[in-house]
């Protein structure tokens, strides 16, 4: 089976694949100063337990600290295996429309190319990690650009922060738009507040783009708000790790 890595400010995510299909997944924290050893020893713990074996590992990460303990570890608990790690000189078949190519996430380029393979385009990615980014794919499979904004877990720990008498909160929907407490008035406004931006940055990125195909939601915290967003139209969480098996195929 093939081992799929993506390595993320907050969490990292493996899956495995037999072919097309995805058979297992874990999420786990990211930790930029977890050494290759412990990387190692961790990714073998989670394939025990299922008693999976590896043929093959594609990876991607937007933490080089922790890109640098990546590829330690596969030199040394996976060299028999063929590996992909996405960087430049890897074919993806995603051109990079933009002012500076070397600027975009690996993440972002592997999310276009599943994207546009899964639903063609144009179409866009609304990734909710610990930035809400949105990328923004062409007709022809291209990257043109996106946008970023505060992740949901920032802006709830900002809060808690920055403001004295207020306290972080669970980010779940609220009963009410109109908070009856201190609670409820934190939730509102950050839950219905991030839908409606997500909505409007999309509906302005339609305008711009013309068409949409499909509006994707991927990330960890994308099922807090996508019910309440009336732009999104497909929820797909393992985009990444499908793009990963996508790049993996193209190289290898």
């Amino acid at each position: 089976m093939l081992l799929c890595i993506d390595i993320g400010n907050t969490n990292t995510v493996l899956a495995t694949f037999d072919g097309d299909k995805l058979v297992h997944s874990w999420r786990i924290k990211t930790d930029a100063r977890s050494t290759a050893d412990e990387l190692g020893l961790m990714f073998r713990g989670l394939l025990a337990g299922d008693n999976v074996e590896i043929t093959g590992v594609a990876a991607c990460s937007t933490v080089p600290a922790a890109l640098r303990s990546l590829r330690t570890m596969l030199g040394r608990y996976y060299a028999d295996l063929p590996s992909v790690i996405v960087e430049p000189g890897v074919r993806t078949g995603v051109q990079l429309a933009i002012d500076n190519p070397k600027e975009v996430g690996a993440d972002r380029v592997v999310n276009t190319l599943a994207a546009f393979t899964l639903y063609g385009g144009p179409s866009i990615v609304v990734d909710f990690g610990t930035t809400t980014n949105f990328d923004v794919i062409s007709g022809r499979g291209e990257f043109l650009g996106g946008a970023f904004a505060p992740g949901i877990e920032i802006s709830f720990d900002a809060l808690a922060a920055r403001a004295a008498q207020l306290r972080k909160v669970e980010a779940t929907k609220p009963r009410s738009v109109i908070g009856k407490n201190t609670v409820e008035c934190l939730q509102a406004g950050l839950y219905f507040g991030f839908a409606g931006q997500v909505d409007r940055i999309v509906e302005r990125m339609t305008e711009e783009l013309g068409e949409v195909k499909a509006v994707i939601a991927t990330g960890g915290l994308a099922s807090l708000v996508i019910n309440e967003c009336s732009t999104i139209t497909h929820h797909e969480p393992m985009i990444t790790l499908i793009g990963l098996r996508m790049v993996y195929d193209r190289n290898l």
